[in-house]
């Protein structure tokens, strides 16, 4: 069966891919990861979180993707010791000079090759998988007739994982230098300030400090402006063209982008597998989070990919509240995330029977069994009624007005 990873930029986002149905998670430490900004995982979480997914029959993989210069190998050799000792299920590496550090110091890792090292060919991929590659990231360039020559052409023990939901990179499978060069951050080693995604204007040579706004209508400017890259409607093909791993991009997202897509990915795979029911329309789904508009990116030649409606994300509904824990109808404890009152309906997402269904808030009461109006500070624990039984992790949220 295709393996589902989520990402993982906290023990929190870890927790809950896991529940939503995620069969693996991939994460970074504190260093020589592509995500600095993201919250990460010191040695001891690391150890926590391996420790957790193993626990529940979960995979856990830890990026160490950086394009490394001279001065960033200090302390990687402990690091991938500390790596193996833990036991986490494989590192996902860029550099063919981190990867010799994997091979040498940390053998009995599983060494997953970054979508970073841009694999586009099949004599790329046999090369990784003579140097001891276990997996291979794809670049997000391929199409679905690319990938079945590289499947056809590797060993089959080399597994083949492909991102298929999430934020598109401006520059070739991310490696980018816009960022460094306006801001001085490295995207190379994490530190990417998303340059891509800020307005530009341009300065007439004659006319200097006179600047004329780049736009094609009356919604914003688009330069660098890509849609997000969804497959969900496709996952079939992925499966028949011989990928192993669907990968979820998000390690800076939120919690409840984190649940909502994961689960959307897992009910479809369950679906195809005939574990399931066909009953969700899965782009609706996935367009409950924060999102631009969808392509399929590079896996179907001759689609367009750029966004020219807007460059604002957009969602369908708010995350509202976190179940704490279970209930069968009656009373349930939540912690609170946005506000919300008496009388609005609210939606359930849950790996359970509860997914969409939904109830009217009749009653919000706090610890001390004060009764309100409206739920406004945020991570208060409070009180809801409702007649559904809810699972503690299930998400309710709010449709947008």
């Amino acid at each position: 069966m295709i393996e589902l990873l989520s990402p993982a930029g906290d023990m929190e986002k870890l927790k809950t891919a896991i529940y939503f149905g995620a069969d693996a998670v991939y994460v970074a430490g504190k260093n020589f990861g592509l995500r600095a900004f993201a919250g990460n995982f010191d040695f001891a979480e690391l150890k926590e979180a391996t420790i957790f997914c193993h626990d529940k029959n979960k995979k856990i993989y830890v990026t160490v993707n950086i394009i490394a210069h001279n001065e960033d190998f200090a302390g990687l050799k402990e690091y991938l010791e500390y790596l193996q000792e833990i036991e986490v299920d494989g590192v996902i590496v860029a550099d063919l000079g981190v990867a010799s550090f994997v091979k040498k110091y940390a053998p009995n890792l599983e060494l997953h090759i970054s979508t970073q090292a841009n694999i586009i060919n099949k004599y790329s991929a046999c090369l990784m998988a003579e140097l001891g590659a276990k997996r291979i990231v794809l670049a997000r360039e391929l199409s679905l007739e690319e990938i079945k020559e590289i499947r056809a052409a590797l060993p089959k023990e080399v597994e083949l994982e492909c991102f298929v939901h999430g934020a598109m990179c401006i520059s070739y499978s991310g490696r980018c230098l816009l960022s460094n060069y306006l801001n001085g951050r490295d995207s190379n080693k994490g530190a990417c300030v998303q340059a891509c995604r800020w307005e530009y204007s341009i300065t007439e040579k004659s006319r200097k400090g006179q600047q004329y706004e780049i736009q094609e209508d009356d919604k914003g400017t688009y330069i660098l402006n890509s849609k997000d890259l969804c497959m969900i409607n496709h996952i079939q093909e992925l499966i028949v063209a011989g990928v192993d791993s669907l990968k979820i991009e998000g390690r800076m997202k939120s919690p409840y982008y984190v649940a909502t897509v994961t689960n959307a990915y897992r009910r479809k795979i369950d679906e195809i597998y005939g574990k399931v029911e066909p009953k969700t329309n899965y782009i609706e789904e996935v367009e409950k989070t924060s999102h631009r508009l969808f392509t399929t990116g590079f896996f179907y030649p001759g689609e367009n990919k750029e966004n020219l409606l807007t460059s604002t994300p957009v969602q369908t509904h708010e995350f509202v509240a976190v179940v704490l824990e279970d209930a069968n109808g009656g009373d349930v404890l939540v912690e609170m995330r946005n506000q919300f009152k008496v009388g609005e309906e609210l939606e359930v997402l849950s790996p359970n029977d509860t997914f969409n269904k939904k109830f009217v808030v009749t009653k919000i009461w706090d610890e001390d069994k004060n009764e309100l109006e409206c739920a406004r500070r945020v991570q208060q624990k409070l009180f809801v009624a409702t007649d559904l039984p809810l699972k503690r992790g299930d998400i309710l949220r709010r449709k947008n007005k």
